[in-house]
């Protein structure tokens, strides 16, 4: 099953799994021996820092893909993550992850200016870096050994080339992280695409942590401008909150609605025919290859020769959705 994803060949993914698999088949000891190093010892210590909490179901299916790559190479991975959508305390978290001199980090990268200096205090210090989801503009400049995830903008191109040929004139596009820079390439990406197409986008911010007040938003925003024919949710936290707006609204089916990523409600929606499609930028894998990469680069000098490897985007339909939705229940995408 295609879901239009990447163009980079599959067998990349294939003998990263492959290596990962032989790099956790030749593993032996009894633990850490002094004198030790990452390259020789049975496990690893990698550290994640992301945006997005664990509980968030975008980002519990990275932490699933992040445990199970460690359980296949013998690594131990840590997961930590703010609040709130909040750079201080990001920063803060990457600045206490390098003091504790992990084999490895993984951040994502919302914000470049704020979260620059960290990232490049662990890269001062020998902690091997990979950037994930946010942050595949800035991964060269930042010297981290790869960025795995999407491109943001060409992501959000796609989507408003999609919205424009279903004949969609305005749009709104749903932004529940404003200063996100991965979210704003999006809704950028999408209003260009829609642009040349003579279809116009107005960007509506919504609160992230409260789905009340943002479906409360969305109704205002149909209400005050009833030319929209269109919306683009920017993941599934305004995606559930819009679809309730729609159908509170009756629109529902009506207006033209698609989102980013997948969840179980997600895909019912566009099974029913409620959601036009959803941009899949395989979050697993954001969460899965970084511990493989590491573990092989830590292990065995193994490195690959792309500065993005990008996990998206791909294009969930009506035609596609039926075996998604089991995949999406098990929290593998």
């Amino acid at each position: 099953m295609k879901t239009g994803l990447m163009k980079q060949p599959l067998l990349l993914w294939m003998l990263l799994i492959a290596l990962g698999s032989l790099s956790a088949a030749g593993c032996t000891g009894d633990g850490t021996q002094p004198g030790e190093t990452a390259s020789t010892r049975e496990t690893v210590r990698i550290v994640f820092v992301t945006h997005g909490q664990a509980s968030d179901p975008f980002w519990s299916v990275v932490q699933n893909g992040a445990r199970d790559a460690a359980a296949a190479v013998d690594a131990r991975v840590e997961y930590q993550a703010p609040e709130s959508f909040d750079m201080v305390t990001m920063s803060q978290l990457i600045d206490a992850a390098v003091a504790s001199a992990p084999d490895g980090l993984v951040v994502s990268m919302p914000d470049a200016e704020a979260l620059a200096p960290s990232v490049r205090a662990a890269i001062d210090a020998g902690i091997p870096v990979i950037t994930i989801n946010s942050g595949d503009d800035v991964a060269a400049q930042l010297g981290v050994l790869n960025h795995v995830g999407q491109t943001e903008y060409e992501a959000g191109y796609g989507g408003g080339e999609r919205m424009a040929a279903a004949g969609i004139n305005k749009a709104f596009c749903v932004n529940m992280e404003v200063g996100n820079a991965a979210l704003d390439l999006r809704c950028r990406g999408f209003a260009d695409a829609m642009a040349a197409a003579g279809s116009a986008v107005t960007v509506l911010p919504v609160e992230l942590g409260d789905p009340t007040e943002t479906q409360q938003r969305i109704q205002a925003g149909l209400s005050g401008d009833p030319a929209v024919d269109g919306i683009l949710a920017l993941g599934p936290t305004s995606a559930l909150p819009a679809l309730h707006a729609l159908e509170q609204a009756g629109q529902l089916g009506r207006i033209a609605f698609a989102t980013f990523d997948l969840t179980p409600e997600v895909l019912d929606a566009i099974a029913q025919g409620h959601i036009l499609f959803a941009i899949d930028q395989q979050q697993y894998m954001q969460g899965y290859l970084p511990v493989i990469l590491l573990s092989l680069y830590l292990r065995n000098e193994n490195t690959i020769p792309h500065e993005v490897l990008r996990t998206g985007p791909g294009f969930v339909t009506r035609e596609n959705v039926a075996r998604l939705k089991q995949l999406v229940s098990q929290g593998t995408r």
